[in-house]
C-alpha cells in the first residue's frame, strides 16, 4: 500500500484510494468541493452559461476565483469550454455527460438543505464571517 499500487486501477471494479494523498481522484473531490466548484456545476445544471452570466448567477465570486475554479473543472473534464472567435472572444460553458451525473446528487443534497431550512422556518439573511 506505501508504493502508491492502490492508485491505478487495473479492473472495473478497482477503486482509488481518496485518502492518500498522491490519489488523482483526491485533486478532483478538492475541485468540486471547492469554496466555487460546486456552485459553479449547480449554475450550470439547468444552462450553459458564458462567462458574465456565469459570474453574475453566483453572488461573491470574483473573476479571478471563477477563472480558476473553471480553468480546474475543465481540466478535470466536469465542465467544458467553447470560445466563439469574434472581438471580444465570447466563451461558454456547460456541463460534460460526467459532470452532470456528479452534479446530480450536489443538487439534491443543495436541495434537501434549503427543504430542511423551510421546514425549521429558517429565514435568509446576512453570513456571518467571510469564510
Amino acid at each position: 500500500m506505501a508504493d502508491g499500487s492502490q492508485l491505478t486501477p487495473t479492473g472495473t471494479d478497482a477503486r482509488y484510494d481518496v485518502f492518500h494523498t498522491d490519489c488523482p481522484a483526491r485533486d478532483m473531490v478538492d475541485h468540486v468541493t471547492s469554496r466555487w466548484g460546486i456552485w459553479v456545476l449547480i449554475s450550470l445544471r439547468s444552462n450553459d452559461l458564458r462567462f458574465f452570466e456565469l459570474r453574475e448567477s453566483i453572488q461573491g465570486i470574483s473573476e479571478k476565483m471563477l477563472s480558476q475554479t473553471l480553468r480546474a473543472l475543465v481540466a478535470d473534464r466536469l465542465v467544458w469550454r467553447k470560445v466563439e472567435p469574434t472581438t471580444p472572444p465570447q466563451v461558454t460553458y456547460g456541463l460534460t455527460d460526467f459532470g452532470r451525473n456528479l452534479g446530480e446528487p450536489l443538487q439534491e443534497l443543495f436541495d434537501r438543505i434549503t427543504r430542511q431550512l423551510s421546514l425549521d422556518g429558517v429565514r435568509p439573511g446576512p453570513r456571518r464571517g467571510t469564510g
